[in-house]
C-alpha cells in the first residue's frame, strides 16, 4: 500500500502505527532522501539546494522508490510512504491500496508546532512555501502534482480526526 500527502499530515505517525498494528515493513522516501544526503557526505539543506538545482537526483531518487516498490520478494515493503508514491504506485499498474492524507494548512502547521516548536503563523507560512517549491519541481519533473486525486484510491480528511481514527479508517479499507 501507499501512504502519501502533505509535510505534517500525519503520512509518518500513520505508517508507524500500520507496522505496529500488523507487523508490517516499510519505506520512506524521505528516508531515501536522507539516505543518499548521507551517502553524498552532505547536510539535508545542502542535498535539498542539489535537488533544486539537479532535477537528476530526484530522477534517481525517485527511480529507486519504484524498483523498491515493484520489488516482490520477502524483502520488498509492505508500506511505502511518500509525496509520490501514490502516483508511482498507479503508473507501474500496482494493485494497492493508494492512500492520500488530506490535512488542512492550519492543522498541518499546528501538527509540525507540536513536533517542532516554532510560531504557528510562521510555520503556516514555511509548509505553503514548502508546498509551490515542491510543486513547481514535481511539475517540471514529472508534469503533475502529488495531490491531483487520479492515482488515488482512497482520500481521508484527517484534518479532524486523530492518529487512531485514521488508523481505524485505513485498517476499513484493508479490509474491503
Amino acid at each position: 500500500m501507499t501512504i502519501s500527502g502533505h509535510p505534517g499530515s500525519g503520512t509518518s505517525t500513520l505508517v508507524s502505527l500500520l507496522r505496529e498494528s500488523k507487523g508490517w515493513s516499510s519505506l520512506n522516501g524521505g528516508e531515501l532522501f536522507r539516505q543518499e544526503a548521507k551517502r553524498r557526505n552532505m547536510s539535508l539543506s545542502e542535498f535539498g539546494q542539489l535537488c533544486k538545482e539537479d532535477l537528476e537526483v530526484d530522477r534517481q531518487l525517485d527511480a529507486l522508490l519504484k524498483e523498491e516498490m515493484m520489488r516482490t520478494d520477502d524483502e520488498a515493503p509492505s508500506i511505502v510512504e511518500s509525496r509520490l508514491s501514490g502516483w508511482w504506485a498507479y503508473k507501474l499498474g500496482l494493485s494497492t491500496p493508494r492512500i492520500w492524507l488530506e490535512v488542512d494548512d492550519l492543522e498541518r502547521a499546528k501538527r509540525v508546532q507540536a513536533r517542532e516548536g516554532g510560531d504557528l503563523n510562521s510555520i503556516v507560512e514555511a509548509n505553503k512555501q514548502r508546498s509551490k517549491v515542491d510543486e513547481q519541481r514535481f511539475e517540471e519533473l514529472y508534469g503533475l502534482l502529488p495531490q491531483q486525486t487520479e492515482p488515488y484510491t482512497h482520500i481521508i480528511n484527517a484534518s479532524d480526526l486523530n492518529p487512531q481514527e485514521v488508523l481505524a479508517l485505513v485498517l476499513d479499507i484493508l479490509e474491503e
